[in-house]
């Protein structure tokens, strides 16, 4: 019975292109296929031209373009893995990155075994974890509006003196008041955007999109006024 053996493809992943790889079992030196589209059906199309469905062995890097990939050709039939690119051994004079070269490299270790994959989470854990990532950048981003209104406030000579982040309502109602009086000061529109701005940290949701540019709009305006 003649043996089957296993042909590797390495994957270079991006949001509008993947270049395609492979490598076959032996020393003969991996050999780059060409850059196809995002769509599942152009990538589909180029690795049926490189073997029987059975004996292809897909790698790619996990990076910004997720899992969505690797679960796709599973439901195909492909056998397919994600690969940490953090534990790809690399040369030190190696600085150039192309997408061809990562594909040829990642054909060339899938090969030799020198690859180390990663766990593919299911859907319900990746939405959990999503979530979790989430609310974690939007606590930050509510404590850096906060401190970039405490300090504008500052700024126009209206101090704030609480220590809790958790601002009580005789403090929001202070805080608040700076901002009307703040308002009268610099531009109407201005103004507007900055009472906006406020209410939204005041009740703990995130920095409205363009607060940076109201802030430095206030800031000149403030010699205008003076």
């Amino acid at each position: 019975m003649e043996e089957v053996s296993t042909v590797y493809v390495g994957l270079d992943v991006h949001a509008q292109s993947t270049a395609i790889a492979v490598a076959h079992a032996g020393r003969e030196a991996p050999r780059f296929v060409g850059t196809v589209g995002a769509r599942l059906s152009e990538l589909i199309k180029a690795l049926g031209k490189l073997g029987e469905l059975s004996t292809l062995l897909i790698v790619y890097e996990a990076g910004p373009c997720g899992y969505t990939l690797v679960r796709e050709l599973r439901v195909k039939g492909y056998r397919c893995e994600v690969v940490a690119p953090s534990l790809i051994a690399g040369k030190p004079a190696e600085r150039v990155k192309t997408d061809r070269r990562d594909a040829l490299k990642l054909a060339a270790l899938a090969r030799s075994g020198d690859l180390t994959t990663v766990n593919v989470p299911d859907e319900q854990d990746e939405a959990i974890r999503d979530l979790c990532r989430a609310r974690v950048d939007a606590v930050k981003a509510r404590l850096k509006a906060r401190q970039q209104l405490k300090a504008m406030l500052l700024r126009f000579g209206y101090k704030y003196s609480g220590n809790d982040p958790k601002l009580s309502d005789r403090d929001r109602e202070k805080v608040r008041g700076h901002g009307q009086r703040l308002a009268v000061k610099v531009a109407g529109g201005v103004g507007q955007a900055l009472i906006a701005a406020l209410r939204g940290v005041l009740r703990g949701s995130l920095v409205p999109t363009g607060f940076t540019s109201v802030c430095r709009i206030a800031h000149s305006s403030r010699r205008r006024v003076r």
